[in-house]
């Protein structure tokens, strides 16, 4: 277990360094940090000054590995927009992107597993082809156009819900949470939803087919001729075994709605770091945009190892491989 954990770790140092040369990179080619910090005014000698105590005339590994330092200790820069440290914005709406993230994360996996399972054991059934049909309502639609409907049904025409904004929040130390206050709750049920809803239909159709195909198998098999209860059959052995590749695919896209939360923060004017991305983009504000992508990754890295590690320890044959 050990040394699988600290293979994983070597690859995620890895993959951290690729995604930070990438992030720096905007640096050096995506127009001059110079002329995004200082005014037309400024003089060539202040535009030179400015440079050599940024440190912009150093060779490029020496940049590089400054860079990897500082991103480190969570030092992302100034903000040539905002005037800000970059980690300072992050923080202050870090909050607003996680707590959006896991109650989408939650409701996919609180109505997804189970009505694969249904769907699976019930393959036939009324109820069963009619959630298979809404589920592809669920994959097929973009993510705006759900929210946007979503807003317009509920938000215009029966006027039950907020349509943007996040709501009264509570300041607990630097965190901000709006599951404390009744607006709060309120603003995040249309931008949860529409989030969970493409991982909720994703999960619950790759659970309902490892479901069918693992109650096909010849250990499923025998277990009926042993006179186990269909409880046990399904519960104990199926969706045991179905939850092994479950596992894997899950933990990608829980890490993506993370990353994809920009398109649902935009439309409802979520004020998270996908918002704060969107922005940077149109203002090309390459601070923000680094250090957006260097924590993505940092986010999936986690969740990576996360996954991995359950992996390992539901699935016997990668421990029995390690062994040998």
């Amino acid at each position: 277990m050990i040394s699988f954990i600290f293979k994983r770790l070597l690859q995620s140092i890895v993959v951290m360094l690729t995604v930070a040369l990438i992030a720096f990179s905007m640096f050096r080619f995506v127009g001059d940090p110079i002329n995004n910090m200082v005014g037309q005014d400024t003089s060539q000698e202040e535009r030179e000054a400015l440079t050599e105590r940024l440190g912009l005339n150093d060779p490029f590994i020496e940049q590089f590995g400054r860079f990897v330092l500082h991103a480190a200790e969570g030092d992302f820069g100034i903000s040539y927009k905002y005037r800000e440290p970059v980690s300072k914005l992050i923080e202050g709406r870090l909050s607003a992107t996680l707590e959006l993230s896991f109650v989408s994360a939650v409701l996919a996996l609180v109505i997804g597993i189970p009505a694969g399972v249904y769907t699976a054991l019930r393959s036939k059934g009324i109820l069963s082809k009619g959630i298979m049909t809404l589920s592809l309502i669920g994959v097929s639609l973009p993510t705006f156009l759900i929210g946007i409907l979503l807003i317009l049904f509920f938000g215009v025409v029966l006027r039950w819900l907020p349509t943007f904004g996040r709501g009264d929040v509570v300041a607990i130390g630097w965190w901000t949470t709006g599951f404390l206050t009744a607006s709060g709750l309120k603003s995040l049920i249309l931008p949860s939803i529409t989030l969970a809803l493409f991982q909720m239909t994703l999960i619950m159709r790759l659970v309902r087919a490892e479901m069918l195909e693992v109650l096909r198998t010849d250990f499923v098999k025998f277990a009926r001729a042993r006179g186990l209860p269909d409880r046990a059959v399904h519960f104990k052995h199926a969706l045991k075994n179905t939850l092994v590749p479950v596992i894997t695919i899950t933990g990608l896209q829980l890490g993506s709605l993370i990353a994809f939360a920009i398109i649902t923060e935009s439309v409802f004017q979520w004020p998270g770091m996908g918002l704060l991305f969107i922005q940077a983009i149109a203002d090309v504000d390459i601070p923000i945009m680094a250090a957006y992508l260097v924590m993505i990754a940092f986010f999936f890295v986690i969740i990576n190892m996360v996954v991995d590690i359950l992996y390992y320890t539901v699935d016997p044959r990668l421990r029995a491989d390690s062994a040998t």
